[in-house]
């Protein structure tokens, strides 16, 4: 049975807060072969301070949408209306809709629209009273932990384990991600994925913000359920996360790639496949006569090797055959009996 890693493809505010291109975006995930299309759900006023400051990345990308975060995210809204509408036309699409929550009100009404988990930003990792929030609507929930250490994850878990909904690390998946972007290849730390898992018994994947396909796919190869992908419909558009997303070509073949991976994993059983066992006989080599041999000639290393096809006596014989008496006349080429 092939796994099957769960894709989420995050358009998030790529949508430059216009539903058409919002559902162009439905449209390229769809398309790309994703699980899921996942936006982001906020009220400005609820989320960033009138004064709170942009990332570098932001202020590099959005330097026509005001100097504070809440300038640029107040145009990034979507309103409630719009999501029935993407729901709606996700289902059209046969993708499922996703969003994270980044404040209580968005929390409540993410639960009300039947979303099948919360997916929990990195930013939000040490917010105790918003993963508790989150943890009593008893949903499974999948965690990004972008800029944190191991207590710092242990501490949410805590909060989730407290439930028997989540006891044992149940309906949880941790993230490994990294909340640079875009995340340069030596501050990856993929392996970091491998850690979390050993450390919390807990199933684990990848949200990248590296530029281009090559690290998700390798998350997979390691062991990651769930990946996350920023992507655009074009990287020269205007708004904060663009340039270090996907366009709709790329995140097909990112999809594609993973999807051979997951074949290429396997049951982790070493044996022979159905289509080796058909080339074994004709690869391997038996012990056959090298010269003609007579009856009761001694078997020595000058009269006997080692030849394709393997359907005679496997050279592991070969110590027990050396010394022997031949049990009957042998020409070139036949196959040793003993």
């Amino acid at each position: 049975m092939i796994n099957h890693t769960i894709i989420i493809a995050e358009a998030g505010v790529n949508h430059n807060g216009d539903i058409n291109l919002a559902k162009k975006l439905i449209d390229a995930a769809a398309a790309a072969g994703a699980d899921y299309v996942k936006f982001q759900t906020f009220k400005t006023e609820l989320l960033v301070s009138k004064d709170a400051k942009k990332a570098d990345y932001q202020i590099k990308n959005t330097n026509k949408t005001g100097n504070t975060q809440f300038d640029m995210l107040k145009k990034l809204e979507i309103s409630k209306e719009t999501h029935y509408e993407l729901i709606k036309y996700c289902k059209q699409k046969d993708i499922k809709f996703l969003s994270t929550a980044f404040d209580f009100d968005s929390i409540d009404f993410l639960y009300k629209l039947k979303i099948d988990f919360f997916k929990i930003p990195s930013g939000e990792l040490t917010n105790y009273p918003y993963l508790k929030k989150i943890a009593n609507k008893k949903l499974p929930v999948v965690i990004s932990t972008g800029m944190a250490n191991l207590k710092e994850i242990a501490d949410a878990l805590t909060i989730f384990n407290k439930l028997d909904f989540y006891k044992n690390n149940k309906n949880i998946t941790v993230l490994h991600c990294s909340s640079e972007y875009p995340t340069p290849m030596h501050l990856v730390n993929l392996s970091a994925m491998n850690t979390i898992a050993d450390k919390f018994n807990v199933n684990v994947g990848y949200s990248d913000h590296t530029l281009g396909i090559e690290v998700p796919i390798a998350a997979v190869a390691m062991g990651a359920k769930v990946i996350e992908k920023h992507f655009t419909l074009d990287k020269n558009l205007p708004g904060p996360d663009h340039k270090m997303s996907l366009e709709p070509n790329e995140l097909k073949k990112m999809i594609d790639a993973i999807r051979n991976i997951e074949k290429a994993i396997g049951n982790g059983k070493k044996e022979p496949n159905e289509l080796e066992k058909k080339n074994k006989p004709l690869v391997r080599k038996s012990i056959i006569a090298k010269t003609k041999i007579n009856k009761n000639e001694i078997l020595t290393e000058n009269n006997i090797t080692t030849k394709r096809p393997g359907t005679g006596l496997s050279p592991f014989l070969w110590d027990k055959v050396i010394g022997t008496k031949a049990i009957k006349d042998f020409n070139i080429d036949d196959f040793i009996e003993i």
